[in-house]
Order: C-alpha cells, then structure tokens, then sequence
C-alpha cells in the first residue's frame, strides 16, 4: 500500500523554514496551446494525475522535529489565472495544496512549492499533464516513453527516493565563498513581480555560444555577467567592487543516472571578480564555461551533497524542534544562502515533446520568482526551435533586462519581447 506521507528532500527542507510573508519559494512551468483551454477537460486530466504522482499531490505539515508531506485529501482545483505569476503561496494554501493548476485562454500552468521538486521534475508533470488534457479531449493516442508515463501504472519506488542521500561523499566540500555584489532597486508596491520574456530562435543562440566554442548556459550566464558588471562599473570605482556570480542549477540526474521526480539539483556560483581588470565577452565565456566544467562533476558534486546531507544527520539538530530549527536555517540563509550569487540562470534546455502532442502546443516556458534577498532571476527553456528567456524582478527599474536583451541583439541574435507590464 502507498504510504501517505514524504519526508522532504535534502534540498526541500530549507523552503518551510524560510517562508515569510512577502515570499515563498515557487516556480512555474507552462504550455501555451492552439485553442483555448477547456477547464472542465483540465480538472479531469489532473485528477487522473493523483496516482501517478503522488509525491506533488500533498499538504505541508510541521511536525514535532521535522516538516513533511502529507497525501492531500482535498483534490487540487483547477483555476483560472487570476494574478501575476508566483503569487505568495500562504500557509494556510500550503495546509491545502502545494501545488496549483491554472489556465488562461490557450495556456496551462502549474506553480508548485519548491519542496516538492525542481524544474525538471515540474517539467515531467506538466508534460504528463497536457498528454492526459490531450487525449481526453482529442481522443489522441500519446506513446509512452520515458517523458509521457502511464497514469494507470503505479509510480516507481524510484521516482520518489531522496537521491541526494543516495549519492552523497563520505566528506563535505568546502563550500566558502566570497561575498558577490548585489543587484537592488525601487522595491514594487503590494509584492508585483514584473516579467520580461525574450523570445529567440534556439538555432540563432546555439550559433552563437558555438562561436564562443561554450554551451548556451554558460554563454547565457556572460552575458549576464557582463551586463552586471557594466552596471556595477557605473556605481563605484574598481577597488570597492564586489565579483560578480551567477548562480546556475545542476541537474544531478544526468551525472548520477537517478529517476527521482523529488528536487536533485544544487547550485554552483559561477562567475569573474572585476577588481582584477577588464573581461571581454570572450574572456567570460571562457572563464565560466571552465569553471562549470571543473566543478559540475560526479565527485565535487558528491562532497556539496554532503555538506547539505551531513550536518541533518547530526544527533543534537534531528533531536531540536522544528521551530529551533526554523530560527538556525533562517540565520544560515540569511547569512550565506544567497549571498554569493547575483542572480538565478535556471535553464531546463530543450523539452523534446512526442510527436502526436507537437501540434497541440504552440509553447512552453519556465519561470522562477525572485530569491528572497534578491530581486532578479532568469529562467530558460527551449521548445520547438525557440528559447524563452524569463526574466523576472520585483523592483522597478529594468535596467538589467534592457542590457542583457540589448546584447544579445549586438550579437546577432534577434529577440522578441512581451512583457506583462504595460
């Protein structure tokens, strides 16, 4: 018998912790279909979904010494989008559901609580959500591959293990780093999120990271990177600069084999410190191309996930109560856990869909919402041949999206832009 409750994940255990009133940690995944969303169609389809996934199904429960997940007994209701994306997700939402389907016209979201997965993992739901919308309202037949499962069959004891467990060094990395330099602004009124969305051909982009001989992460990342620098140039003399670092996601599945559709991610901070001179953008391609190959490794990843699994284990903070160990994640997060990074470059790359949906879905994107002590974030995915670069912020100025976007037009790369302020 399915057990009805999850311990959360190693990485999931910091986001209950952290959670205040102006945030909570949640992210979007979303397809933009050819006609418009039929909702009654949707509800089934995610209905259908319950068993298959169970581990995204579920409430947020405090425990004595823990937070964990528990099996949900009110369905999740399909809703019509009402507000900008990632709005906050309250306790009181949390103790219902962690997770929201919602439409608007031709497009399906899904925003879910980062405790119970990560991009990838949101991508494979809602892939295997528009699937199921698909067949029950066309009457199609989606082969089943390793993307599109069955909702018939049982989930697989694998898709919900805690990988980082699983794969993590007998010792810890050193994980100390130098403080980065913060982006900051106009702080908008009553928590709006402003979205910037460039829209690029993905062929155009991969021609151009080629050229730079680097992936398009990292050719994404230095071209952030440069056009922070520019901005941190025009605010104070070299000798008082901070570096600049982008954080990027890993997605540890790829290095470990592991099927888990729980959070198997962690960062790295990549990036250059401007006080030893000037970068050009070949420079920074370089640079952070290599630091990502240099530390994006089985081994080096393997010792992060001990620094996170390690200290869990220790007798003194599994026996402390949760609201002691609320009080210590909180002081830890504030103090390193966004402090060395700029800015999120989350790219999901391309989701290959089967064939038979192709037809169906015009487009998908991924969006993050700003960090809590930060105020931008970027997020990448690509679907038939194009990229959708999201760029989000909750202060006023767009200075940042006006640069990065700018730049990749000087290179070639033509970008069309929407945005939901108008």
């Amino acid at each position: 018998m399915q057990k009805n409750w999850y311990r959360l994940d190693t990485a999931a255990l910091i986001f209950p912790a952290t959670i205040r009133r102006d945030w909570c940690n949640v992210f979007r995944l979303s397809a933009g279909l050819t006609e418009p969303v039929d909702p009654a169609v949707l509800q089934q389809a995610t209905d259908d979904l319950r068993k298959r996934f169970p581990s995204y199904f579920v409430t947020l429960r405090r425990g004595m010494f823990w937070y964990y997940l528990e099996e949900s007994r009110s369905p999740v209701l399909v809703r019509e989008d009402y507000a900008y994306p990632l709005t906050f997700m309250s306790g009181a939402e949390l103790k219902r559901n962690c997770l929201r389907v919602l439409y608007y016209r031709n497009r399906i979201a899904v925003e879910f609580f980062h405790s119970l997965t990560d991009g990838r993992g949101g991508s494979i739901f809602l892939a295997n959500l528009v699937a199921r919308y698909l067949e029950l309202k066309h009457g199609i037949v989606i082969p089943r591959t390793e993307l599109i499962r069955d909702p018939a069959e049982p989930p697989r004891a694998e898709e919900l293990e805690d990988s980082f467990l699983k794969n993590a060094a007998e010792v810890q990395a050193d994980r100390t780093e130098e403080v980065s330099y913060r982006l900051h602004g106009t702080p908008e009124k009553k928590g709006f999120r402003t979205l910037t969305t460039g829209i690029v051909e993905t062929g155009a982009l991969l021609a151009a990271a080629h050229r730079y001989h680097v992936s398009v992460t990292a050719f994404l990342a230095a071209v952030m990177a440069e056009s922070i620098i520019s901005m941190q140039n025009e605010e104070c003399p070299r000798r008082r600069q901070r570096p600049v670092k982008i954080t990027i996601p890993v997605d540890l599945r790829r290095l470990y084999g592991s099927s888990t559709l729980r959070n198997f991610s962690l960062v790295l901070n990549i990036g250059v410190d401007p006080r030893y001179g000037d970068y050009s953008l070949e420079e920074l391609c370089s640079t952070i191309y290599h630091q990502l190959r240099a530390y994006a490794t089985p081994q080096h990843m393997a010792g992060m996930i001990a620094a996170n699994v390690q200290p869990q284990q220790l007798i003194v903070l599994r026996l402390a109560p949760v609201l002691l160990k609320n009080i210590v994640m909180n002081a830890v997060y504030r103090r390193t856990g966004e402090s060395f990074g700029c800015l999120n470059i989350s790219n999901i790359t391309n989701v290959d869909l089967p064939e038979e949906m192709r037809p169906y879905i015009e487009r998908m994107e991924f969006i993050i919402g700003p960090q809590r002590s930060y105020p931008n974030n970027c997020s990448v995915l690509s679907y038939g041949g194009r990229t959708y670069i999201n760029m989000i912020r909750n202060i006023r100025e767009s200075e940042l999206e006006r640069r990065f976007f700018s730049r990749l037009v000087d290179l070639g790369i033509a970008v069309e832009i929407e945005s939901n302020r108008r």
